[in-house]
């Protein structure tokens, strides 16, 4: 079984949640989406980690 990616890309994110790349930035825009790594070429990454803790920051109490 392949290892997770550590940082993923915007892309990567979009398609695992199963959003638009737009919903990505408007939540960013909003300071809603998960925290991001800018990278000297201006692309941007997401550590699987801050992926998880936002992905549990959603969670909604039974």
């Amino acid at each position: 079984m392949a290892t997770p990616r550590q940082h993923l890309t915007v892309e990567e994110v979009c398609e695992e949640l199963g959003i638009a790349r737009s919903t990505f930035d408007d939540w960013r825009a909003k300071g809603r989406a998960p925290r991001c790594i800018k990278l000297p070429n201006r692309q941007l990454r997401v550590r699987r980690v801050d992926l998880d803790r936002f992905l549990e920051s959603c969670l909604e109490a039974a």
